[in-house]
């Protein structure tokens, strides 16, 4: 299923886009898309019925904003250098183990909503990445089955990063990562029954019309499954956590000088298999 919410920033409702692309309205079965709905399994099962029986109301796409497809996310977990060729690219070693920061959930749009330039920033990047939801608890994960069994959903994310902020200021990366709108979420999180293969996915960003990431996540040092597991060893993850599995070659960071950093009127574009599209417009904050 592909689950989405719809409506003014912070007055969202649940909706689902069914396989003719249809918009439906869960609004009389559901009260919002969260960790709790996709760890409810009569819930979705559901849905499932309510979408196979046909009597979900279609919702008219026309001026309706599509707000961000999860809600109430309790953390956002980023994972740092997990793409070989990103590595290569930027001429850094490779990790013996994934890198790991936090990004606040304040920080999250729709997928169409406008991202905002700090003050002062000069050096603002794009990044596209694959999101995985947390349905289940997971603690100290031992298996890739447990790992991947605790997964709600896939969703497609754009890690917005200040690179002078993330690496020139000094202490962590959340400084780079942590400003308003600095992680447009959706356009909907499709269910893992319809996207079996995380490690299969075609990646794609542009920025103003010209193809900057181009990749797939078979690429990932370390796959979907690893980083839950690992992550899972340092801190437990809830339902309605996000985890950020990394960005591929093609940052603006990595190219040669002057280096194409985004500026106000630059218009941002992503598209990932079975995740749906993004278009973002950058403004000054």
């Amino acid at each position: 299923m592909k689950l989405l919410r719809v409506g003014p920033a912070g007055a969202e409702r649940p909706a689902l886009l069914d396989e003719d692309g249809t918009l439906r309205d869960l609004s009389a079965l559901v009260t919002d898309v969260d960790g709790a709905l996709l760890g409810d399994a009569p819930a979705l099962s559901r849905i499932r019925a309510a979408v196979g029986a046909r009597i979900l109301p279609a919702l008219d796409p026309a001026g309706l904003r599509t707000g961000p497809p999860l809600a109430r996310i309790g953390k956002i977990v980023g994972v740092g250098l997990n793409y070989r060729r990103l590595a290569a690219e930027t001429r850094s070693v490779v990790p013996a183990e994934p890198v790991l920061f936090l990004k606040a959930a304040d920080t999250v749009v729709g997928p169409d909503d406008p991202v905002l330039l700090p003050p002062g920033s000069e050096k603002t990047d794009w990044e596209i990445e694959l999101g995985v939801v947390i349905a289940h608890r997971a603690r100290r994960v031992e298996t890739d089955e447990d790992a991947l069994a605790a997964v709600g959903g896939y969703v497609l994310a754009h890690d917005v990063s200040e690179r002078e902020f993330q690496f020139t200021r000094g202490g962590a990366w959340v400084k780079g990562k942590n400003y308003e709108t600095f992680t447009p979420l959706g356009p909907w999180l499709v269910t893992p029954d319809e996207l079996r293969d995380p490690q299969a996915l075609r990646l794609r960003l542009w920025v103003n019309g010209d193809l900057k990431q181009d990749d797939s996540t078979a690429d990932q040092i370390f796959p979907v499954a690893e980083v839950i597991r690992y992550v899972s060893t340092f801190m437990t993850l809830y339902p309605g956590d996000v985890i950020l599995t990394g960005t591929p070659a093609g940052v603006a960071m990595s190219r040669p000088d002057p280096k194409p950093y985004l500026r106000a009127g630059d218009v941002v574009e992503l598209e990932g298999t079975g995740l749906g599209r993004q278009r973002q417009e950058l403004k000054d904050a």
